[in-house]
């Protein structure tokens, strides 16, 4: 592979519609190796490109749960982490990559593109096809690996509220899906909710704004497949039976049109009225977003006030928790971590600056609990979702015991009691022995895909 060659990618990011326009020049030495990154990977050239994906040794392979897909998808060893090869053409491949690189820019949550790879040839000189490759999002899940027993319908319906509010930044940024499913979409539990990232932009677009026939159009979309992959779910015993694959579907609808109205709608109110501009302001702040621009209007007479906002940015409580603590963690989680280190400032020193109170909340609460954990416990869930669980039981014990448990005895009850039973999330990726992946083909372990 020592003719590899790595190629500049485009840098127009700001044309609109599917990128690249047109598909890359072939490589000018037959058989050599094409690789667009954003960034030379020389352990890239470690892996099999001479070969089929279908035909990769176990060696190189992470053992993850894969599902039915349009593409052949194989998860791979890279350095320390894990990658997802797609096999596909030049122009989806280069089109996906782009796509993915300027979703990421815009701080849209969705797997991190890794490079195009082209110009693959066997040793016999037959072209194989192009490949894309992303990383995996440590910790995140498959909706279908979620569970390993049946999937509960306040979780599923944890899940939908998760991909409503995903397709709302999507198009607060004029990103058209196309493809909207359970199936194009990874998890990370996130305070008792779910947070949802984009793993599939091959039929993407993103455009300045989008029309509400548009925006319509991905909704109907995500309605129709979702209501396929819980037929598939319902089918396979994986969903309990009084679920409604339709009437389900249709939560999406619902959820996203209420959080569409509110971040977008205009609201009229009198003059007098005037304080609600600020609770429309707290109200988005709720739901995880700040405001950045709005627009108020009186009419003529000017007894009424009109209120819209214009650009509105999710992560509010990400935002504010990474400024006072530097702690980087999901919306739900940085909320429910703010909660705590707000109450504990109000029980305490509720004049003590707040910058100051939230170093001295990490240094006593957060930090103490993440080194409580035990190393062979600690790829069991993130550490911010730790914490949360800890002060959730924390809580629910001091409730049941009728007194305030200590911090140090919550946490050894939550690692003897709850942890040590939890399936290890950042290790779904484990070593792909035959037996492993034998379990893995067969669909034990869960069928999902994170491409496609």
């Amino acid at each position: 592979m020592t003719d590899a060659q790595w190629r500049d990618e485009p840098t127009d990011f700001e044309q609109l519609g599917k990128l690249p326009r047109e598909s890359a020049p072939p490589a000018s030495v037959l058989g050599s190796l094409n690789i667009t990154a954003a960034a030379s990977d020389p352990e890239l050239l470690d892996l099999p490109w001479h070969l089929r994906l279908e035909d990769w040794p176990t060696e190189y392979l992470a053992a993850l749960p894969r599902g039915i897909s349009r593409h052949v998808v194989r998860f791979a060893h890279l350095g320390g982490s894990v990658i997802a090869v797609k096999e596909t053409s030049e122009h989806v491949a280069r089109h996906e990559y782009h796509m993915l690189r300027k979703l990421q820019r815009l701080d849209v949550p969705c797997v991190e593109p890794v490079a195009v790879i082209t110009g693959r040839t066997t040793v016999e000189g037959v072209a194989l096809d192009p490949v894309l490759v992303t990383r995996h999002l440590k910790f995140s899940l498959p909706y279908r690996a979620l569970f390993s027993q049946m999937l509960r319908k306040d979780t599923l319906t944890r899940l939908i509220d998760a991909q409503a509010l995903l397709l709302v930044r999507l198009h607060l940024i004029g990103f058209y899906w196309g493809d909207v499913s359970l199936s194009n979409t990874l998890f990370r539990r996130d305070a008792g909710a779910f947070a949802a990232y984009l793993v599939d932009a091959e039929t993407g677009e993103l455009y300045p704004d989008l029309s509400s026939g548009q925006r319509e159009y991905d909704l109907e979309i995500a309605r129709v497949n979702i209501a396929g992959e819980l037929m598939d779910l319902l089918e396979g015993g994986l969903i309990d039976g009084e679920v409604d694959p339709v009437a389900t579907s249709e939560l999406i609808m619902d959820a996203y049109r209420r959080l569409w109205a509110e971040l977008t709608d205009q609201e009229s109110f009198e003059l007098g009225e005037r304080w609600r501009v600020g609770a429309r302001i707290r109200r988005l702040n709720e739901l995880g977003f700040d405001v950045e621009e709005y627009a108020i209007k009186t009419n003529p007479e000017g007894s009424t006030i009109q209120l819209q906002p214009k650009v509105v940015d999710a992560g509010h409580h990400q935002r504010r928790l990474l400024r006072l603590t530097g702690l980087d963690a999901q919306e739900n989680q940085a909320r429910r971590l703010l909660n705590d280190m707000d109450t504990c400032r109000a029980d305490n020193d509720p004049e003590l600056d707040e910058e100051i109170s939230a170093h001295s909340w990490v240094r006593h609460v957060f930090e103490p609990i993440v080194r409580s954990i035990p190393r062979e416990l600690s790829g069991k869930l993130e550490p911010a979702e730790v914490v949360h669980e800890v002060l959730e039981h924390r809580w629910y014990i001091s409730e049941k015991l009728d007194r305030n448990v200590p911090l140090a005895e919550a946490v050894q009850s939550y690692i003897d009691t709850v942890l040590r039973h939890r399936r290890d999330e950042a290790a779904l990726i484990i070593t792909a022995d035959t037996d492993t992946m034998a379990l893995l083909e067969g669909g034990v372990l869960g069928e999902a895909s994170e491409e496609d």
